[in-house]
């Protein structure tokens, strides 16, 4: 794992990695359009889930590429990264096994976000995240899940919409678990620490 850090530190390898998720970013705003448009002004912050992650990883490139440090923003893409990563790969997934057929976007969301849910972990020694900072992303992560399953605003995938109370549900502890991996890799007291910038 650590052969890969120096890699990680490139900074070429970061501006390909900003200039990637930047583009992610920008076609995921547009792919949400459709939802856009039948969304209440008051919740459209909450409903670009992917989207907005990717767009708080990006931050946190250009911030490495300016030699900084931004930790709320790290914890929120850590966190977000990782959720709407796994989230979208499972919900693909089980697209394919309800309706036995998944178009060749399913696919490639799958590979996208799970490459999301990927890098966010990947990154984590370089983040200056500490626990005020993961609190501050739970706030924000457990009020989405209650926008997206109380006032139904979460991404529609036609097809498991009748399972949205078990979706919310399995949603609520993929939170739980994005923000204990946030933890681990990054704000507890022994977690790993390197510098991007001395490379």
């Amino acid at each position: 794992m650590r052969f890969l850090f120096p890699i990680l530190a490139n900074r070429m390898v970061v501006l390909l990695l900003f200039i990637v998720n930047l583009l992610g970013t920008i076609y995921g705003y547009i792919w949400y359009k459709p939802q856009f448009d039948v969304t209440p002004t008051k919740f459209l912050p909450f409903v670009p889930d992917s989207p907005t992650a990717s767009l708080f990883f990006t931050i946190v490139l250009f911030a490495f590429l300016i030699k900084k440090n931004w930790p709320f923003i790290e914890a929120l893409a850590i966190v977000t990264l990782f959720k709407y990563g796994v989230w979208a790969v499972v919900m693909n997934i089980l697209t394919l096994i309800v309706t036995g057929y998944l178009p060749w976007q399913g696919y490639m969301l799958i590979i996208s976000h799970g490459s999301m849910a990927i890098e966010g972990l990947l990154y984590s020694p370089f983040y200056r995240i500490k626990l005020k900072h993961i609190v501050l992303a739970a706030i924000w992560t457990l009020h989405n899940d209650v926008i997206d399953y109380v006032f139904m605003q979460f991404p529609k995938y036609g097809a498991l919409d009748v399972y949205a109370r078990e979706i919310g549900y399995f949603t609520f502890w993929l939170s739980v678990l994005s923000l204990g991996l946030a933890y681990y890799f990054s704000a507890r007291k022994n977690s790993l620490k390197l510098n991007i910038w001395n490379n």
